[in-house]
C-alpha cells in the first residue's frame, strides 16, 4: 500500500508542478547610479527549490549559459558596456543532466553590468536575458525583457506610490532597406510582451478591436507610397474578448511600407502608428507612436517641436489636482482561477456516472468478486483497492495525449472552443449522445476491445490483469460515461488558462469519483447492503442526462453562430429552446412523456417530484430572458447564452446602445467630465469616474452582471454622479481642442480624439491605463477609496461603493 500511495502522489504531483510552475525563475531588476554618466544594471533571479540557473561562463558543450543581450543600435548610439557582466558566487560541481563539470546557482543569483552613457538624452536602456534552468529530471528555456529607466530622466513616478500601473506591452523598432537609388522599404517591427495580442491592420467595425494603422506625414509630397503596408503572417483565431474571428500577433510583428522618392534630397521619413493591444482579460486604449526614420539608417530623434502655449494650457487642464492619493493607494491585483474547480467538476461528473446503468450494477459484482475470491481476505481487499486505483489511473493517462498536442501547438485546445467547424462537430456529437441516452440506440466501443482485454486479464492475472480489468470497465461503460466526459472536454476547452492541465484535473476527478466505491465498499463490504437495487430509476438518470446533453449542445451551436455571424441563434432563440427542453424534462419527470426503455410508473417518487419542481422553477426563471425588459439579464447564466446585445430586438432594454451613446442600464450619467463635476457640486454627491471603452468586454460584464444587481444599481442611481469616460472613442476632437501632450519621458503624444484625451487623463492622474477602472472622488477631487478594476464579486463591489459614501460624509463634515 505504501508503494501504491507513493505512485498516486507522484501522478498527482507531476501535473500539479506543471500547473503551478510555468517558469521556475522569477526576475527583478534595478538600476544604481555610480556617477553622472555611469550606472549599474542589476538583474536578480529568484530560483525555485530544486532548480538550477546556469552561469554566463560555461565551457563549450556543457549546457546553455545565461546570456544578456542589448539592442545593437541603442548600444552603438546611447551607451557602452564597461567590463563584463559580474555574477554572484555559484556552485561548481558535476551536473547529472549534462554529465559535465559546470557552474550554476540555486536559490538566488545576481548579475551586474556596468554601463557608461554616451548619449546624455537617453532615458531608458532595454535588454533581454535568455537562460536555461534545470532540475534533476528536465530543463526549461526562458527569456525576459527589461527596461531600465535612467534616474531623473523621464522615469514615471507612480502617483499612488510603488510600481507604475501603466502598461506598455509593445515596443517598436524601425529600420530601412534600400531597394534602389530612389526606392526604400521602411520596416517597423513590434515586440509584444508575453500574453498580449497586437491586432492586424484589418478593420472589424465598431464591435471589434481597433486595427493597427500607419500614417506617413509627407506622403505624396516628397515621396510616394508604393502599395499598402505589408504585414507579417498573423495568427487567425476566434477571440474570446470580442467574440469574433480576429487576426493578431503574439511576440512580434513586422510591417513594411515601400516608398519611392520624388525629392531625392529627402533624408528622413516621419510616420505614426496607432494600435490597440489586449490580453485575455483586458484591452488598453489605442496608442500612438511617432517614428523619425533616417534613410541612411542612422538614429535620429523624433521631431518634437516645442510645445505651444495652447499645448501647455490644454495639457494642464488634464491634471485634475487629485488629493488623497497616498491614503488610497492602488494595489489591486487580478487573481487567477484555480484548477481545483475543474477537478471538482470532474469529480461531480464521476459521481453522476456512478448512477448510470453501465456502472452502478458493476459495483457490488466487482467488489464481491475481489473480496470473495480466494482464501486470503487481505489479498482480496488489496486487489479491490488496486482495481479502484487503476480506474483512476486509466482516466488520468487518457488525458496525457492532450498535453502532447498542447506542447506541439499551445492554442490547439483553445481553438476547439473557437473554431466554427469544430463547434458544429461538438454540437452534432452531443445531440447523438443525447438520443443515445434517450434509448433510441446505444453507443459502444468495439466489443473486440473489451473481449480481448477481458481474456488477457483472466490469463495474465496479478497486477497487470487487474489493470486490464480496469480498462475493460472503462470500455464497457463508455455508452454512459462518454457523454459526460464529452461535456467535461467541452467545459475545459471553454475555460481560460491551460486547457490540457484543466482536462487532466477534470479527468482525474472523474476517475477518482468512479474508483472510490470499488475501494470503499471493499473496505466496508457491509455497506453493499445499503445500496439501492438496480431498476428503472437508472434509465431515468440517463434520460435526464440526455436533456442536459441537448442543452449543452446548444452552447456549441451558439459558438459557431457567433463566430460565423449567421444570426440564427440569437439570445431569445437560445433561451426559448432551453425553455422547451425544460418543459420536456418536467413532463418526463412527472410521467407525461416516455422514452423507449422506460418502465411503467406506478407512483411518482419523492425524488422525481422534487427534481421536477426544480426544473419548473428553472423554466420560470428563464422566461423573462425572452422579453425586452430589464429582467432579460439572467445573471445566473451569464456567459452561457449569447450576449445581451446579440438579440432579436433592435435595442435590448437595459443594455448600453453604443450608437446613440446611452448610459449603461438606463443610469443617469455624464460623458463630459466638466458637466459631471458641476452636477456633483450642485447635488453635493460623490463622483464615480468610470474609465471604460466601447470594445471593453469586461466593462460590459460589470454593467450587466454587477451594476444590474438592485443594491449596486440603487447606489449608483441615487448616491453617486456617474461620469463614463470612453478611452477608445475615435471621435475627433474639434480643431481648437487638439493639442500635443508631453509624456515626460522625451515623447510627445498627439491628442486628436476624445479617446486620446480620456486615456491620457487616466494615465496622468491615476497612473493606470487599463479598463474597466473605477475611481471614487468628492466634487473637490479628493480620493474617497482606492481605485478598482474588474470586480465580478457583487458584494465586494457594493461594499467598496458604500465605503466611498461613508468617507465622503466624513470629509464633508
Amino acid at each position: 500500500m505504501k508503494k501504491l500511495i507513493t505512485l498516486l502522489l507522484l501522478c498527482v504531483s507531476s501535473f500539479a508542478v506543471h500547473a503551478q510552475m510555468d517558469d521556475p525563475v522569477q526576475w527583478t531588476s534595478e538600476i544604481e547610479k555610480v556617477s553622472d554618466t555611469e550606472y549599474k544594471l542589476i538583474y536578480k533571479a529568484e530560483i525555485a527549490d530544486k532548480w538550477r540557473l546556469y552561469s554566463q561562463y560555461l565551457t563549450e558543450n556543457s549546457g546553455f549559459p545565461t546570456e544578456f543581450m542589448y539592442d545593437s543600435i541603442q548600444q552603438a548610439n546611447d551607451f557602452r558596456l564597461v567590463g563584463k557582466n559580474e555574477e554572484s558566487k555559484g556552485v561548481t560541481k558535476f551536473d547529472k543532466v549534462f554529465q559535465a563539470e559546470l557552474t550554476y546557482f540555486k536559490g538566488t543569483a545576481t548579475f551586474t553590468q556596468k554601463i557608461e552613457l554616451t548619449n546624455p538624452d537617453v532615458t531608458a536602456i532595454t535588454s533581454e536575458v535568455i537562460y536555461q534552468s534545470c532540475d534533476d529530471e528536465k530543463c526549461v528555456l526562458g527569456d525576459k525583457e527589461f527596461t531600465f529607466q535612467i534616474p531623473g530622466k523621464g522615469s514615471a513616478e507612480n502617483a499612488f506610490g510603488g510600481q507604475s500601473n501603466v502598461l506598455e506591452p509593445v515596443k517598436w523598432q524601425t529600420s530601412v532597406n534600400k531597394v534602389s537609388d530612389d526606392e526604400y522599404e521602411i520596416v517597423m517591427k513590434a515586440k509584444v510582451d508575453k500574453g498580449w495580442h497586437l491586432y492586424s491592420q484589418k478593420s472589424y467595425g465598431d464591435l471589434g478591436p481597433f486595427p493597427t494603422e500607419f500614417s506617413f506625414a509627407d506622403a505624396g509630397k516628397t515621396y510616394d507610397l508604393v502599395g499598402k503596408v505589408q504585414e507579417s503572417p498573423t495568427k487567425d483565431v476566434f477571440d474570446k474578448i470580442f467574440q469574433m474571428d480576429i487576426s493578431y500577433y503574439e511576440k512580434e510583428a513586422t510591417f513594411t511600407q515601400k516608398i519611392k522618392l520624388k525629392d531625392k534630397n529627402t533624408k528622413i521619413i516621419n510616420a505614426e502608428v496607432i494600435y490597440m493591444v489586449c490580453d485575455d482579460e483586458k484591452c488598453l486604449p489605442p496608442t500612438g507612436v511617432d517614428f523619425a526614420i533616417a534613410l541612411d539608417g542612422k538614429k535620429v530623434a523624433v521631431n518634437n517641436a516645442e510645445l505651444t502655449e495652447k499645448d501647455i494650457l490644454l495639457s494642464k487642464e488634464l491634471d485634475l489636482g487629485i488629493t488623497g492619493k497616498d491614503e488610497f493607494k492602488d494595489d489591486t491585483e487580478i487573481a487567477e482561477k484555480s484548477n481545483l474547480s475543474i477537478f471538482f467538476l470532474g469529480f461531480l461528473g464521476g459521481l453522476i456516472a456512478l448512477l448510470t446503468p453501465c456502472v452502478f450494477p458493476m459495483i457490488p459484482l466487482t467488489v464481491s468478486f475481489f473480496t470473495k475470491s480466494g482464501s486470503n481476505a487481505k489479498k482480496g481487499l488489496f486487489n479491490s483497492m488496486l482495481y479502484g486505483f487503476f480506474i483512476f489511473l486509466v482516466y488520468f493517462l487518457l488525458s496525457l495525449p492532450f498535453h502532447v498536442l498542447d506542447s506541439l501547438d499551445p492554442e490547439i485546445l483553445n481553438n476547439v472552443s473557437t473554431n466554427a467547424t469544430l463547434n458544429l462537430i461538438f454540437f452534432i456529437v452531443f445531440v447523438v449522445f443525447a438520443f443515445s441516452f434517450f434509448g433510441y440506440f446505444e453507443l459502444t466501443l468495439p466489443a473486440s476491445w473489451s473481449n480481448s482485454l477481458d481474456s488477457k486479464a483472466n490469463n495474465i492475472g496479478g497486477i497487470v490483469g487487474i489493470f486490464l480489468m480496469a480498462m475493460v470497465l472503462v470500455i464497457v461503460s463508455f455508452s454512459c460515461t462518454g457523454p459526460i466526459l464529452g461535456a467535461l472536454l467541452g467545459s475545459t476547452t471553454l475555460a481560460a488558462g491551460d486547457p490540457a492541465m484543466k482536462l487532466t484535473m477534470g479527468m482525474s476527478g472523474f476517475g477518482l469519483a468512479l474508483a472510490l466505491p470499488f475501494t470503499l465498499f471493499a473496505m466496508f463490504p457491509k455497506w453493499l447492503n445499503s445500496l439501492p437495487r438496480s431498476g428503472g430509476w437508472l434509465n431515468s438518470v440517463k434520460v435526464v442526462l440526455g436533456f442536459i446533453e441537448l442543452a449543452l449542445a446548444l452552447k456549441f451551436l451558439s459558438n459557431a453562430d457567433l463566430v460565423s455571424h449567421w444570426g440564427l441563434l440569437k439570445r431569445e432563440v437560445f433561451i426559448g429552446i432551453w425553455v422547451i427542453l425544460g418543459i420536456g424534462l418536467a413532463l418526463y419527470l412527472f410521467g407525461k412523456l416516455k422514452f423507449p426503455h422506460d418502465s411503467p410508473i406506478k407512483k411518482l417518487s419523492f425524488s422525481r417530484i422534487s427534481l421536477g419542481i426544480l426544473v419548473v422553477a428553472f423554466v420560470i426563471y428563464l422566461i423573462p430572458g425572452l422579453s425586452n425588459t430589464k429582467h432579460a439579464n439572467l445573471t445566473l447564466l451569464s456567459g452561457f447564452p449569447p450576449p445581451l446585445f446579440y438579440s432579436l430586438y433592435d435595442q435590448q432594454a437595459g443594455v448600453e446602445n453604443t450608437e446613440h451613446g446611452d448610459c449603461p442600464l438606463g443610469l443617469p450619467c455624464y460623458k463630459d467630465l466638466d458637466e459631471g463635476i458641476a452636477a456633483a457640486k450642485a447635488a453635493n454627491k460623490p463622483i464615480m469616474l468610470d474609465f471604460t471603452g466601447w470594445a471593453c468586454v469586461n466593462c460590459r460584464k460589470m454593467e450587466e452582471q454587477v451594476w444590474s444587481q438592485p443594491a449596486v444599481f440603487n447606489i449608483l442611481n441615487e448616491d453617486y454622479i456617474l461620469i463614463s469616460l470612453y478611452v477608445d472613442d475615435r471621435k475627433p476632437l474639434p480643431e481648437d481642442q487638439k493639442f500635443r501632450f508631453d509624456k515626460g519621458n522625451g515623447n510627445i503624444k498627439k491628442i486628436k480624439t476624445y479617446g486620446d484625451k480620456m486615456a491620457t487623463l487616466q494615465t496622468l492622474n491615476f497612473n493606470n491605463n487599463s479598463q474597466p477602472y473605477y475611481v471614487l472622488l468628492s466634487p473637490n477631487m479628493e480620493m474617497l477609496q482606492k481605485p478598482v478594476g474588474y470586480t465580478p464579486d457583487v458584494e465586494e463591489y457594493e461594499a467598496w461603493l458604500r465605503e466611498g459614501i461613508e468617507n465622503f460624509k466624513k470629509k464633508s463634515k
